[in-house]
């Protein structure tokens, strides 16, 4: 399956909205697209992940570095909207303790406290 990517402006957010199956074969797409907004100087990111069906540990990795990128920038990243199957990956790997994860895009731009695996 392929993946899309959409970014849109949303104060000093960029809402990467991701669509598809995050693996092997697509996590290149999504690395591609933050590279270019970390060097066009964005690094305050929320990535849509409501229309993500799949994401293995490629997929991962891939939020990982973009935290690490953002991190050192001054910047955050925060995970939004994850399907049940795709927020259980992030359970069960530790990540939702390391990645700010929230129920929607809204509050994941707000930075609403309120976390989505309670």
């Amino acid at each position: 399956m392929s993946l899309t990517v959409h970014t849109e402006q949303r104060g000093d957010m960029v809402v990467v909205s991701v669509a598809g199956e995050l693996d092997m074969a697509t996590a290149p797409q999504l690395q591609d697209q933050i590279t270019d907004l970390l060097d066009k100087g964005r690094s305050r990111l929320v990535f849509d992940l409501a229309e993500v069906s799949f994401c293995d540990s490629t997929g991962l990795s891939v939020f990982v570095r973009a935290k690490n990128s953002c991190d050192e920038a001054g910047g955050v990243v925060r995970l939004a909207a994850p399907q049940r199957g795709v927020l259980r990956i992030l359970e069960v790997s530790g990540l939702v303790e390391v990645l700010q994860t929230y129920p929607t895009v809204e509050q994941a731009v707000a930075g609403d406290p309120t976390p989505a695996s309670s």
